[in-house]
């Protein structure tokens, strides 16, 4: 049994909800604000109406990324226990 690609895919999940909420974070943000050819934000975005749907979806975007997050630490969680269960067994 390979507990290996269960630790992996677990790292790999919360890395995953990292970048997403980072990105979602900028997202909110941004709402309301235009960002600057330097990439800087400035505030004064002037049509409200159309970035409300955004904040919308980058609520929801940051409900998934943390659902995402604790479900890779129940993967992680699960392969700990289970490479635990296998040492005990063979010592």
């Amino acid at each position: 049994m390979d507990i290996q690609p269960a630790f992996s895919s677990g790292l790999q999940g919360i890395q995953q909800s990292s970048k997403s909420l980072d990105r979602t974070a900028f997202d909110i943000v941004s709402v309301g604000t235009q960002v600057t050819d330097e990439g800087t934000l400035a505030s004064g975005f002037s049509d409200q109406n159309q970035s409300l749907p955004d904040l919308s979806k980058s609520v929801v975007d940051l409900k998934v990324a943390e659902y995402q997050a604790k479900s890779s630490v129940n993967v992680i969680k699960s392969a700990d226990e289970a490479l635990g269960t296998l040492l005990d067994i063979r010592v």
